[in-house]
């Protein structure tokens, strides 16, 4: 089995459990950023399982789209409501759920339609099959535009969480900084797979999903702390 598919495997087993810890959490404690952060992960693994089978048994029309829509355009602007929900308010973050939703419906008919430029390679991650930006709006540019914003909106949003509890809780200091470096290894990634760089891009969603996963455990445990000590006084 070729390097690139044992990590993509690897990272397909820590983004299900990362997804699988977030949906209890959501149940035993419904709330907002819980739910699109479990959102986002589900679709990041969904993302990396069928780049994993189409690296192990050969790429299909079905896994390259699935991998392609939920791995490259709505995964990160998903993500990004929850710190919206989490950072700035609920207000924020139902305006940030309604516009990623459009986005997501545009990205889905788009993705599921669009002809392929050019056939699908035996092996490897493909990364020029969509048609190029230059020839309109397509996939890859959605692509461009949801990891482009939805990373940057995730790495701002984790800045000003750093900065608003540098003083009052070092612990989700260190959480969050974990996710703004997780967010960074996702948005990255993608400049392996522009140059074909499978084995870069499928380690790129490993650390993005570890590193995710442990910032969030981290500044989660964090804010339990917190509240039991709110809770005593």
């Amino acid at each position: 089995m070729a390097l690139e598919a044992t990590v993509a495997i690897v990272a397909g087993l820590v983004a299900s459990g990362f997804a699988f810890d977030l949906w209890l959490d959501f149940r035993r404690k419904p709330r907002p950023h819980t739910g699109a952060y479990a959102a986002g992960i589900a679709m990041f693994a969904v993302a990396t399982w069928a780049l994993a089978a189409g690296l192990t048994f050969g790429w299909q029309g079905w896994s390259y789209r699935l991998f392609f829509l939920l791995g490259a355009i709505i995964n990160i602007p998903v993500l990004a409501v929850g710190s919206w929900f989490l950072v700035v308010g609920r207000r924020a973050g139902h305006l940030s759920l309604i516009l990623t939703g459009a986005f997501a419906a545009i990205s889905t008919t788009l993705t599921t339609t669009v002809p392929f430029a050019r056939p699908l390679p035996a092996g490897g991650i493909p990364h020029d099959i969509f048609p190029p930006i230059s020839e309109g709006f397509g996939p890859r540019l959605l692509a461009a535009i949801g990891g482009g914003m939805g990373a940057t909106f995730l790495i701002v949003l984790g800045v000003v969480s750093i900065f608003r509890f540098w003083k009052r809780n070092r612990l989700l200091v260190w959480g969050n900084a974990l996710i703004v470096l997780g967010a960074l290894a996702a948005s990255t990634g993608g400049g392996g797979l522009a140059i074909g760089e499978g084995a870069a891009f499928a380690l790129s969603l490993l650390a993005a999903a570890g590193l995710i996963w442990a910032g969030y455990r981290v500044a989660s445990g964090a804010r339990s702390h917190a509240d039991k000590k709110l809770s005593r006084t």
